[in-house]
């Protein structure tokens, strides 16, 4: 077996003998596994190029984003100025690293990606390019030669015999020539794989020492005492982030020991505080969606001065819903909900049904919204004064000494003076009149008027006569209270309380029973009340329930003594009635009791159509008096007395079945 020569000899190429041509064959080989190499190390290179290339620009970028942080509007920027200076010297530094890293750059394409590229595209494509030469060289002396063998051996052609033999020296001699040169470029090959191994990465390898020492050099001199005051800061802002996460993980741990009736929303055991002057939190709206149908959202609420304001999850601030001075806030039964309550505007024109999510959010937000709809928080000391009339509703169950003490605890002694709407002819109460001589203490009080289950049937029955709000009445001869009356007019109101008194020809009765129902009602948080019709004629009054239209209570006018409405708020008004008590025996001794309610309107207008009611019963008795009271007031066209339009029309179609309830 011939010995294998690291190189192929030149003198065997004319030859061209089988052990030449196995010889030959490793070459190739060799050859062709350097150049599958080559390209894979090739995009190795490629691949670091373009790395470093990336590196440049990702730098380059990275110091310009540095720079904007100065102009960004950070919402919490307080206390950025160090940090944007010292980005600020960052980016300079990462700038002068940018330049250092575009040269970088240069140096791995021009030191280590050409050398290769040119080595590829050289040296081995030539190899590749002599390998086809002998190749087809070898194949024109193959078919010379094979034309050569067929010359015959007879009659042999000179000239034929010529040609053929120069063909074949010319083949032959092609063949020799590629093989040489092929032979050469293998050999060489030998040595050029090497150079081109080792050149690249030399100059990588300096490329990279030559970065290096750029960098400590731009570091040593630059920003050596720049990065000790960076670290410095950076440890000083890492200590103050551990003492802040182990008082927040305290605290944590402090508001996770609670007990789990924290998390359930009706499990409060704070007590109500009914002082309030601002409330915000989280509450239910009812908001309409079509004809009858109707949609509840969950929004933020909070009172700011006079004003409820709503702010949506995602807002950046809240917007005005209503103003409340003045406004009126009842409890309502509204869907089967439970603590809803109803803000309706002064005039009644706007009204909301909220629903708190617990009955201490409920009660807080009631007592809330009626402290600054009373224009407490304009005063000098709100939270004083809100606890002071507090104070009040809870004494308010014991009548105190005298109605000039009660006007100097108020919180407003010149608005607590008796005045306001009052009925006509009313007589001053005397000065020396106590609370006791007007309202026994410990008088019972009854908040509301059940019809019971055998008057109810009895006014159901057929044939029975039933009440309409507009004055219209069936056909009963039995029945002439409101038949054939010159006034009926009809008013939305609430039943607020009852209550027997001692005196009934004075106004400060009816205003000490108010005091004292309204104060009640707070001490036992009764909220609820039924809105009802009352209907008032120049024969009675009675009490009618919308729905139904059967009637609760009846008073003849003639046995109402006294009305009046509150001096503060005109929506209250009362009145009342005179009866007698027969418990003794004998002659009845006069009886009174004092009726407060709560109207959609004011008080006034209620008080006056009392009086009007009674001036026409008055003038009943003289014709000439009825026609001169006739002249002089507007009549309808059946020739009755024209007041104000009944509010029940339209107080019926703002409130649904749900809104029936209100809060005193």
């Amino acid at each position: 077996m011939p010995a294998v020569h690291h190189k192929l000899l030149l003198e065997e190429a004319l030859q061209d003998s089988p052990q030449t041509r196995s010889l030959l064959s490793v070459f190739e080989e060799d050859a062709g596994t350097l150049t599958n190499y080559t390209n894979q190390l090739l995009q190795s290179m490629q691949r670091v190029f373009g790395a470093q290339n990336e590196m440049a620009l990702a730098t380059e970028q990275l110091s310009k984003q540095l720079l904007e942080y100065e102009k960004q509007n950070f919402a919490l920027a307080k206390g950025d100025e160090e940090v944007i200076n010292t980005l600020q010297h960052f980016a300079k530094s990462v700038e002068e690293l940018n330049s250092l890293h575009n040269e970088l750059a240069t140096q791995i394409a021009d030191k280590m990606v050409f050398p290769m590229v040119r080595f590829r595209e050289k040296d081995l494509t030539e190899i590749s390019t002599l390998k086809e030469i002998f190749g087809i060289a070898s194949d024109e002396h193959e078919a010379a030669m094979v034309k050569y063998s067929r010359l015959p051996k007879k009659r042999e052609n000179e000239k034929v015999k010529a040609e053929v033999v120069r063909e074949v020296a010319y083949s032959r001699r092609k063949q020799h020539q590629a093989a040489m040169q092929y032979y050469c470029a293998l050999n060489a090959l030998q040595y050029r794989k090497k150079v081109a191994m080792l050149e690249p990465m030399l100059g990588f390898t300096h490329a990279q020492v030559h970065f290096f020492k750029r960098g400590m050099e731009l570091v040593s001199k630059k920003m050596d005492s720049f990065l000790s005051s960076v670290s410095s800061m950076n440890r000083s802002i890492e200590s103050q982030l551990e003492v802040e996460a182990e008082v927040m993980r305290s605290s944590q741990r402090e508001l996770l020991s609670v007990d789990d009736t924290v998390y359930m929303p009706d499990h409060h055991h704070v007590p109500v505080n009914r002082a309030l002057i601002q409330k915000a939190g989280y509450l239910n709206i009812r908001n309409k969606t079509g004809l009858v149908t109707t949609a509840w959202d969950r929004l933020f609420f909070f009172t700011q001065g006079g004003n409820l304001m709503c702010q949506p999850r995602g807002a950046v601030a809240g917007g005005m819903v209503l103003d409340l001075d003045n406004s009126s806030v009842m409890a309502v039964e509204c869907e089967d909900r439970r603590y809803c309550f109803q803000i309706t505007s002064p005039n009644g024109k706007t009204s909301l049904i909220l629903q708190a999510e617990s009955k201490k959010e409920y009660e807080e937000w009631i007592c809330t919204l009626n402290n600054i709809s009373r224009q407490i928080y304009l005063t000098d000391n709100p939270e004083a004064v809100a606890i002071r009339l507090h104070q009040t509703a809870l004494q308010a169950v014991t009548p105190i000494t005298s109605f000039e003490k009660r006007a100097e605890g108020s919180p407003n002694p010149d608005l607590a003076k008796p005045g306001g709407v009052t009925a006509r002819d009313s007589q001053k109460p005397p000065a020396s009149l106590e609370p006791e001589d007007l309202i026994a203490p410990g008088t019972p009080i009854q908040f509301d008027i059940v019809l019971p289950a055998s008057e109810f049937l009895d006014q159901n029955r057929a044939g029975a006569r039933r009440t309409n709000p507009f004055g219209e009445t069936e056909d009963d001869d039995n029945g002439s209270d409101t038949h054939d009356s010159l006034l009926q007019q009809v008013f939305a109101v609430r039943f607020l309380g009852s209550m027997a008194v001692r005196a009934g020809h004075t106004q400060e009765v009816i205003y000490e029973a108010m005091r004292q129902v309204l104060a009640a009602r707070a001490i036992h948080n009764i909220f609820k009340t039924t809105e009802s019709h009352l209907m008032v004629s120049s024969a009675c009054i009675r009490l009618i329930d919308p729905q139904t239209q059967v009637t609760k209570i009846s008073f003849q006018l003639k046995d109402v003594s006294q009305f009046a409405a509150h001096q503060e708020n005109s929506r209250l008004m009362g009145f009342v009635l005179e009866g007698s008590d027969w418990s003794n025996g004998g002659d009845g001794e006069p009886s009174f009791s004092v009726f407060v309610f709560e109207s959609n309107t004011e008080g006034e207008k209620i008080c006056f159509t009392i009086n009007l009611g009674k001036e026409i019963s008055e003038a009943k008795k003289d014709p000439e008096a009825l026609a001169q009271l006739m002249k002089s007031m507007p009549l309808t066209n059946d020739g009755k007395f024209l007041l104000l339009e009944s509010e029940t029309g339209d107080a019926a179609e703002a409130s649904g079945p749900d809104d029936q309830e209100s809060e005193a």
